[in-house]
């Protein structure tokens, strides 16, 4: 019996189990519908979602759907814009519900969401990007049901980001890493709904950054009355960044917008509150911090919050003679007096002002004050502010715990008052601009995480009504030392409306090391021993140049050192424009003559680029061509050439981005070069001590390459000689090929050579003739072919032939003067022969055809050397 039983029990469990497994294939087709049906019927939006899957597992004994990756893209006037962007959507509902009818209504328990956006636009006109629910002016049809039904009881968002932009007002919000979540019966009409947030916010106006990063958190219970839509505050406690503040009141959404009666306080007046305002990321604990006097923050807002209108509020900040001090700091900030008023009286924007009547503080014998009013702040904001104090940098870490890889030190002073109107600053109407005071900064040591360093010995900074002059700014660092003078001229333009920064500054050095102004990455430590794994390295960022500068730089430095270089007595202008850097008329003393530069760089496009007109004026060859990459890869071989060189070059490449160093591939240009004064290094030459072991009549330490001018091209990696003469002695050669910055090589070298220096074997011909036979012979053309590498040459030449091509010019010459010896000597012959008298007998006058041929044939063996030898008698 019991067996049976158990087999029963056993055969249910299955089955359960085996329905849970099958379920989720059963109705997933039919939730998608429902889910597609819901959408459909109520957005007027494109609308998609990867996949839609059920889950009898994840909240058993609830069912889970979850919908992946669901976006609402808005259609015109915002075609394009994302409103809505999910990563993952669940809704729980009972598993009763599954088994409803296709018209029946699944009823939605909970919903939760993870990795969202939802980005909320106004456009200039006030229309908004949120209102897509489709416009239905037909009346319901009773007992029609709908789709999907919420009868929510619980509800959880993690890490959503919320977008918040109005382009008329010009406000922008970004509430980030949001984490909300809240509890309550919404099946009832009204219900307290107790509630978790946390959030990170950033707000700015007309470019303006009011709040950066703010942390901000919410414990709530709100008093919800769904059918009047009101969210009253009851219990709360809230947190900007550390400081305190409670809520009471509520807010109503009403016809035309949402109706404020709020108010809320710092419950405490203890000085920590202030404390508490600041960033963790630039405070530390408030435990143990000691503190006197008060802080309090007590504000409301009442009113209808619309299109047109704001509630109104009132905001006060205030503290009187307070001070703090932390623990294991040796010094505390004294008389500390904040007086800060936010106020709206009439619900418009832009009639908000902002008094800052006093901020004062002291440490040790240092005061320093400032106070500020803002007004218009929408439209036009007015500004009217003052500075005046000292403070000394190095106190500051002493008496505030601020995270510096360094101690500050220095002495701060500022006597400073500025009245300006923010569209006088947009339209540089410095007349509108009214500016006065100094600033100046003396003693200031500063280091990098690096442990580089920098003493600004003294720095002055004047404000006139339309620019700001830096009237004195004397510097060290390293190797190197700078003074630095010059004038801004859109300074407010760029502090407060991200406006480029306009200056014109002259700069002096005695020396001046690259090296000091670079940054240098942080190797990774690696321990072996450590148990935890390595970090990974931080990505190298690409080097740009500034997109808001807009300046000039008038350098002069008297010694100059890059990377292996030295550059003596440099001077030029350095234009800086739209992430462009242009240099103008660059000069400096380097390898013992004078280099002038023009051209630009540029970071803008997604490759740096340059280009660069160089002119080098009696410079030496040898160092200039070793020590530049650049140059040493246009003319490998110039390395080994003592003298100087007068040259012009062209070229335009791209940069590394990270470096700002050339990528040779890349270049493109041309090269005008003249050498002066030379002579050769043949012994230094692996190429050159194989050119001459193949052409024995050159001696190459004595070639002389004085004058010579060479056009040179390079594009892609390979250098193109254009063919230019050298003379060696009475031979001349005419060179051309190209080669490739991987030092392979294809060069035709051409020479017309005399024949004496052809070698024993001609010379021993030549001597067989008269000084003027010798005289008539031609220059031998004789041709070489380099192909290989500079440091394996590979050497060919047609030498064999120049042999060849003597041996028939010297048979050439003397056929031809035998012929004409020949046929001088016939002649005569004839001549003497006919001139006889007539009055000779018969027989004896005349001679025979064949006595004449015998004749002739004798003299011309006897002008070859060529005697006829005697017949000998056969041998049997």
């Amino acid at each position: 019996m019991t067996k049976k039983i158990l087999i029963t029990v056993g055969i249910v469990i299955t089955l359960i189990i085996g329905t849970l497994f099958a379920a989720p294939y059963l109705f997933k087709d039919q939730i998608k519908a429902k889910i597609a049906q819901a959408i459909n019927e109520k957005v007027d939006a494109k609308v998609s979602f990867a996949d839609a899957d059920l889950s009898l597992f994840k909240n058993f004994p609830n069912a889970n759907v979850t919908i992946e990756k669901l976006v609402i893209i808005n259609k015109a006037p915002f075609e394009g814009d994302t409103l809505v962007s999910l990563g993952e959507l669940n809704l729980q509902l009972s598993i009763k519900e599954l088994f409803k009818g296709e018209k029946e209504t699944m009823n939605i328990d909970g919903i939760s969401s993870k990795n969202g956006l939802i980005n909320i636009i106004f456009n200039k006109d006030g229309l908004a990007n949120y209102d897509i629910a489709l416009k239905d002016d037909k009346p319901a049809a009773d007992g029609k049901s709908k789709p999907l039904s919420l009868k929510i009881q619980e509800y959880k968002i993690e890490n959503f980001q919320f977008r918040y932009s109005d382009e008329k007002s010009k406000i922008k919000m970004v509430i980030d890493s949001l984490n909300h979540e809240g509890t309550g019966d919404f099946a009832a009409q009204k219900l307290d709904l107790d509630t978790k947030s946390t959030a990170k916010i950033v707000l700015s106006m007309d470019k303006v950054n009011y709040m950066k990063n703010v942390s901000i958190s919410l414990d709530a219970v709100l008093g919800i009355d769904l059918k009047n839509s009101k969210y009253t505050f009851k219990q709360n406690k809230a947190l900007i960044n550390q400081l305190p503040l409670e809520f009471d009141g509520f807010i109503q959404m009403v016809d035309g917008g949402q109706e404020y009666d709020l108010k809320f306080k710092t419950p405490t007046s203890s000085f920590k509150n202030f404390l508490g305002l600041i960033p963790a990321a630039y405070s530390s604990s408030l435990d143990n911090v000691k503190t006197t006097g008060d802080f309090t923050v007590v504000g409301f807002a009442k009113g209808l919050y619309s299109d047109k209108t704001v509630p109104k509020f009132n905001i006060k900040i205030a503290s009187n003679n307070a001070s703090f001090q932390y623990p294991n700091l040796p010094k505390s900030v004294r008389n500390i007096v904040i007086d800060t008023k936010i106020i709206n009286e009439t619900g418009i924007l832009n009639d908000t002002y902002v008094n800052l009547d006093k901020l004062s503080f002291a440490i040790d014998q240092d005061v320093f004050n400032a106070k500020a009013n803002i007004r218009n702040i929408t439209e036009n904001a007015l500004v009217d502010a003052a500075l005046k104090g000292t403070i000394n940098l190095g106190n500051l870490s002493k008496a505030y715990p601020i995270k510096l890889s360094k101690p500050l030190s220095g002495i701060l002073k500022a006597d400073v008052t500025t009245k300006f109107d923010m569209q006088s600053v947009e339209k540089s109407q410095y007349q509108n601009i009214n500016n006065a005071g100094t600033m100046s900064l003396s003693g200031f040591k500063y280091a990098d995480e690096n442990g580089k360093t920098m003493t600004v010995s003294n720095a002055l900074v004047q404000f006139n009504p339309s620019q700001v002059h830096l009237k004195q700014f004397n510097a060290t660092t390293g190797k190197s030392d700078l003074s630095v003078t010059g004038v801004l001229e859109n300074f407010y333009g760029f502090m407060f409306k991200n406006q480029e920064l306009k200056g014109n500054f002259n700069m002096t050095s005695n020396q001046l090391a690259v090296s000091d102004f670079m940054t240098t990455e942080e190797k990774t430590k690696t321990n072996p021993s450590d148990s935890e794994q390595p970090k990974q390295a931080k990505k190298a960022e690409a080097m740009k140049i500034p997109a808001f500068l807009n300046c000039t730089l008038t350098a002069k430095a008297n010694t100059v050192l890059y990377d292996n270089l030295t550059l003596k007595d440099v001077s030029g202008k350095l234009i800086v424009k739209d992430e462009k850097v242009t240099l103008q008329n660059v000069k400096s003393s380097i390898f013992g003559g004078t280099i002038g530069v023009n051209g630009a760089v540029s970071t803008k496009g997604k490759v740096p680029v340059f280009n660069m007109d160089l002119n080098l004026n009696q410079v030496d060859i040898a160092q200039s061509f070793t020590q530049l990459d650049m140059l040493k890869k246009i003319a490998p071989i110039a390395g080994i050439v003592n003298g100087k060189i007068n040259s012009t070059m062209k070229f335009n490449g791209n940069l590394d981005a990270m470096e700002l160093t050339p990528d040779l591939n890349s270049l493109t240009g041309d090269l005008l070069g003249q050498l002066l004064s030379t002579t050769v290094s043949a012994q230094n030459s692996t190429l050159l001590n194989a050119l001459g072991s193949n052409l024995k009549f050159i001696d190459m330490s004595k070639i002389n390459l004085n004058d010579l001018k060479a056009a040179v091209t390079f594009k892609d990696g390979k250098v193109n000689v254009k063919p230019f003469d050298i003379k060696y002695k009475d031979i001349k050669a005419t060179i051309g090929g190209s080669h490739g910055f991987d030092q392979s090589m294809n060069y035709n070298l051409k020479f017309d050579v005399p024949a004496k220096y052809l070698g024993t074997e001609a010379n021993a011909l030549i001597a067989k003739l008269s000084p003027a036979d010798a005289a008539k012979l031609e220059n031998i053309p004789i041709n070489a072919l380099m192909t290989g590498s500079f440091t394996s040459p590979k050497i060919s030449t047609d030498m064999k032939g120049a042999v060849t091509n003597l041996t028939n010019q010297l048979v050439k010459q003397q056929k031809e003067k035998a012929i004409k010896q020949g046929t001088s000597a016939l002649t005569d012959y004839l001549n003497k022969n006919t001139k006889k008298s007539s009055d000779t007998t018969k027989t004896a006058a005349p001679t025979t055809k064949e006595d004449v041929k015998t004749k002739a044939t004798e003299l011309l063996n006897g002008l070859f050397n060529k005697k006829k030898k005697t017949e000998e008698p056969k041998t049997p």
